[in-house]
């Protein structure tokens, strides 16, 4: 057989195998794209909320029960979108615990206060555990569940709050529910027909009663009285 032959049968062999690898590459990343496909069809169905993270801890996929309860679009809350709905008391401790966990590449447990539809904030439970993906760490996937309920079930006033809370007047109480809920001072005035200046001073008179000098400080005796969730 002559050599420019032989050359020329090698050439064409290998080029039938580049082809056949190509090929069964192509079938395995079509039969990745149509599993992950089918399994985030499935996630949007499942009635609890469910979330998956890429191992650079921005958020990848939230489902539909996830997406219900924000009130938020899917594009939204990808990223790091999610973390505007974190109650702002509650942001500093969950992101570190968030980030920790990707650091560590263990399962975690966390709760802290999402910000729902309605404006409301419901205290959320979050389970994530680490998703591999060809033997290597592809990130997180994990639930989310509404425990408002739970805490308040097991919630009891401190009775030095009760007493200083209801110390003020029934006016000077339902300002300090509605701030502490939330409400600016121009709102909680609008709520109860009464003028800026009026609520402010109500505002002033609340700080100066329970001895605190922050509104923060306010929310918190509001939810040890147990006039606000926690």
């Amino acid at each position: 057989m002559a050599p420019g032959y032989q050359v020329d049968e090698l050439l064409i062999l290998q080029k039938k195998v580049a082809e056949a690898e190509a090929e069964l590459e192509r079938q395995r990343q079509q039969h990745q794209v149509d599993s992950n496909l089918f399994f985030r069809e499935l996630l949007d169905c499942a009635p609890v909320m469910i979330w998956m993270a890429g191992p650079d801890a921005t958020c990848t996929f939230f489902n539909n029960a996830w997406l219900e309860f924000r009130g938020r679009k899917r594009e939204e809350e990808l990223g790091n979108g999610w973390t505007e709905g974190i109650h702002p008391d509650d942001r500093d401790v969950c992101l570190e615990t968030y980030l920790k966990a990707f650091s560590a590449r263990q399962p975690f447990r966390m709760q802290y206060r999402m910000q729902q539809a309605s404006g409301d904030y419901r205290w959320v439970e979050i389970t994530a555990l680490p998703r591999p993906e060809n033997g290597q760490f592809a990130g997180f996937v994990g639930s989310a569940v509404d425990i408002s309920d739970r805490r308040r079930r097991y919630f009891t006033p401190d009775e030095d709050s009760l007493r200083m809370v209801f110390a003020l007047t029934e006016r000077e109480r339902q300002v300090l529910v509605l701030i502490a809920d939330g409400h600016s001072t121009k709102e909680t005035a609008l709520k109860l027909g009464i003028s800026y200046k009026t609520a402010d001073s109500h505002r002033s008179r609340i700080l100066e009663k329970l001895g605190v000098h922050e509104t923060a400080s306010m929310v918190r005796y509001a939810i040890r009285a147990g006039l606000i969730e926690p």
